[in-house]
């Protein structure tokens, strides 16, 4: 049965998640634990930064490194911490599309805005139809609507295909964009349906990609620091494009002076630096070192000045 575009999976999630929407770090303490509790103080200061949505279980949130008993409690300490105040998009990095499904079933109770599902990731990928096939029984078998994560290097789908995925599978209502390739960006805006987000994954292109219409972003800096990725998307928005130049570049050389890869670790030290308490990274990880703390300290102060 045809549905139109007002009454549509896309259009409802569309009209919610368009802005900043900060993927949640995960509180380990040094031995690797969690901490029960503690992701209240951090997501309220990501509401009042003036995020869109809650993002749990990405990779900036080290959801890969969660057992399943650990997923599970920490989607309902972050669900329960939102308090509906924003929406609520739950992360599924997995390697299956059995575990894609339990993990999501552990949620039933909760009411879950949206899941962000990479590609499989491991040594080996599933050609285009199973990949459709992937997001068509995860759709199936939850009804959560769906956004494409698209990061996985040597799983990273094409335009093409997520635009058939998104033909074929009403519930994938869009997709993150995390590879640099501003090319892909205007292609997917350019032949996606008019309900579909467009949601950026990469901090170094954010401003080009605002101005080329993407709806939003989920990227590491967004929880880093949400209230700067709000002023540049709403800079873009008014066409005040000095304004939004001066906050890119400043967000480049932030950007810049991150170790890209102990990122989870750079992201709680910049939240850290704002009043949040500090967290670790989960082993093998490494921590921020000293180095690192000297050179983000020097490039966050010109953004939160």
């Amino acid at each position: 049965m045809s549905t139109s575009a007002n009454s549509s999976p896309a259009s409802s999630v569309r009209q919610r998640l368009t802005g900043v929407l900060p993927p949640i770090t995960m509180p380990f303490d040094a031995q690797g634990n969690l901490v029960k509790g503690a992701l209240r103080g951090q997501i309220d200061f990501i509401i009042k930064q003036g995020a869109r949505a809650v993002v749990a279980g990405g990779s900036t949130g080290e959801g890969h490194t969660l057992t399943d008993g650990e997923y599970e409690a920490v989607m309902r300490e972050s669900y329960e911490a939102t308090a509906g105040r924003v929406p609520f998009v739950a992360g599924l990095i997995v390697q299956s599309t059995r575990d894609a499904i339990e993990r999501t079933n552990r949620l039933r109770d909760l009411k879950i805005d949206a899941l962000q599902v990479t590609p499989v990731h491991y040594l080996f990928k599933p050609d285009a139809d199973a990949t459709v096939e992937h997001f068509k029984t995860i759709y199936e078998a939850t009804g959560i609507p769906i956004l494409i994560y698209n990061v996985i290097p040597w799983n990273y789908l094409s335009a093409d295909l997520m635009l058939r995925i998104m033909d074929e599978v009403p519930g994938v209502v869009g997709m993150k964009q995390s590879g640099g390739d501003l090319k892909s960006v205007s292609d997917l805006l350019l032949r996606c349906k008019p309900e579909s987000l467009v949601l950026s994954g990469v901090d170094a292109l954010l401003y080009p990609g605002f101005c080329l219409g993407m709806h939003g972003a989920i990227t590491a800096l967004t929880s880093a620091v949400p209230g700067v990725i709000v002023r540049l998307q709403k800079a873009v928005a008014d066409n005040d494009h000095t304004t939004a130049r001066a906050i890119h570049f400043k967000l480049n050389a932030l950007w810049n002076s991150l170790n890209h890869d102990n990122l989870p670790a750079c992201v709680k030290y910049i939240q850290h630096l704002q009043g949040l308490p500090m967290f670790e990274p989960r082993a093998p990880m490494m921590r921020v070192t000293e180095a690192q703390k000297k050179a983000i300290s020097a490039m966050l102060k010109p953004l939160i000045d």
